[in-house]
């Protein structure tokens, strides 16, 4: 059964298969080794729990967390008046210079509203570039470009310190990762030492240079991009990197009604290098979207719903069946429960709402999954793709 925060109750949930999974006598094996909280006893995901139910985010949180907790007050209407504001600018300025890519619109802005980096994957000439200079543009932030080949070093993305030969000392020169935002061109094909560098600029917000740490600028946004269909010269990202990723976008081909678009701008001049957007927003705009998002309500009856799916993913078998499970080689890390929980409340404000619902961590399922789900080599050799496996995860799950 699906875990949940209820103690005492067991309500055992039917499959879509009419296969009943079998209900757990006693919980998972807690997290953390300290024997202080007593663990929750597991349950079947319902509708919508009871008003008196605990919040899964910690089974009692300390007087410190309880006050932190009651320190964020929710957005109030001029701040929601405002963030949409400033959304509506940037929206405005990205479709005049971009041309249909919505979705991908809308993964960046939810990535830098939530304060996490995207993995854009596409074959070569679908706007990724063009489209993370457009929004970099748009803020009016420092846009860094780094073409990733397998002789970068990870030096030349940090930096490194320089001999001064008329001080006789060593001066730190800071690397291009030191940006507001950084797209990392083509990153499979940099080597593993290289792509490893990027892993503390990613978690930690800084780089270590020469022993001394550099903290990198506010907002800071990691864009990646790599091709599917190239595979000479190119080193796959390893599944720790992977999952720093907060979302993973799949860029497709423009309509053709789009793609005849392109050419008219071309010919008008909007998509020339040195033409910038009119209207912009600046970095404390973006600084004061992310702090509304930040508390933006999440309902515990959705937090038990981000769980629950992600213990599926890590139990599969009783919930999908023995069939379709065999094909996930690794579930997802806890790192997808808080992708789910921070875009959720990125997507809430992008449609205006101060509180995030069940179609929000619906429609971020493949965005927050897709690179954490990892299937089995005989699920590549079947053509099964991630996205057919977290639908079937998501119809196990019931709906609050």
């Amino acid at each position: 059964m699906v875990p949940r925060v209820n103690e005492g109750d067991e309500t055992p949930m039917a499959e879509p298969d009419a296969q009943t999974p079998p209900t757990f006598s006693a919980p998972p094996p807690p997290p953390a080794p300290s024997p202080a909280p007593a663990a929750a006893a597991p349950l079947a995901p319902a509708a919508a729990p009871p008003a008196s139910t605990a919040s899964l985010d910690a089974p009692a949180p300390a007087a410190g967390a309880a006050a932190a907790s009651e320190a964020k007050t929710a957005p109030n209407d001029a701040e929601m008046a405002r963030a949409s504001a400033v959304l509506a600018t940037v929206s405005d300025a990205y479709s005049a210079k971009m041309v249909g890519q919505e979705r991908l619109r809308t993964s960046l802005l939810v990535s830098l509203i939530a304060g996490g980096h995207i993995l854009l994957e596409s074959v070569p000439g679908l706007a990724k570039t063009t489209a993370a200079s457009t929004l970099a543009d748009t803020v009016k932030a420092q846009f860094k470009r780094i073409q990733c080949t397998p002789d970068l070093l990870p030096s030349d993305i940090t930096g490194n310190q320089i001999y001064d030969a008329a001080t006789g000392t060593f001066r730190t020169v800071l690397g291009p990762v030191h940006a507001n935002f950084v797209l990392l061109d083509e990153i499979n094909r940099s080597s593993a030492k290289t792509q490893s560098a990027m892993l503390e600029a990613m978690q930690e917000h800084q780089t270590t240079i020469g022993g001394e740490i550099h903290p990198l600028p506010k907002p800071f946004l990691v864009i990646a991009t790599q091709n599917p269909i190239e595979q000479e010269g190119t080193y796959e990202l390893p599944e720790a990197q992977m999952d720093r990723f907060l979302l993973k976008e799949i860029v497709e081909y423009p309509s053709p009604a789009e793609e005849f678009e392109i050419l008219s701008r071309i010919d008008s001049g909007v998509l020339d290098p040195d033409r910038h957007v009119t209207s912009a927003v600046t970095l404390d705009d973006v600084h004061l979207l992310q702090d509304v998002a930040s508390r933006i309500y999440v309902d515990p009856a959705i937090r038990n719903y981000i769980v629950s799916i992600a213990y599926v993913t890590r139990n599969p078998a009783p919930y999908i069946g023995e069939e379709r499970a065999r094909f996930i080689k690794y579930g997802a890390s806890p790192r997808a429960s808080i992708a789910f929980l921070q875009a959720s409340r990125a997507l809430a404000l992008l449609k205006g709402r101060a509180h995030v619902l069940p179609e929000d961590i619906r429609e971020l399922r493949h965005l927050v999954l897709r690179h954490r789900v990892l299937l089995t080599f005989e699920a590549d050799a079947e053509g099964i793709r991630s996205e057919e496996i977290i639908d079937q995860i998501f119809a196990s799950v019931p709906t609050p």
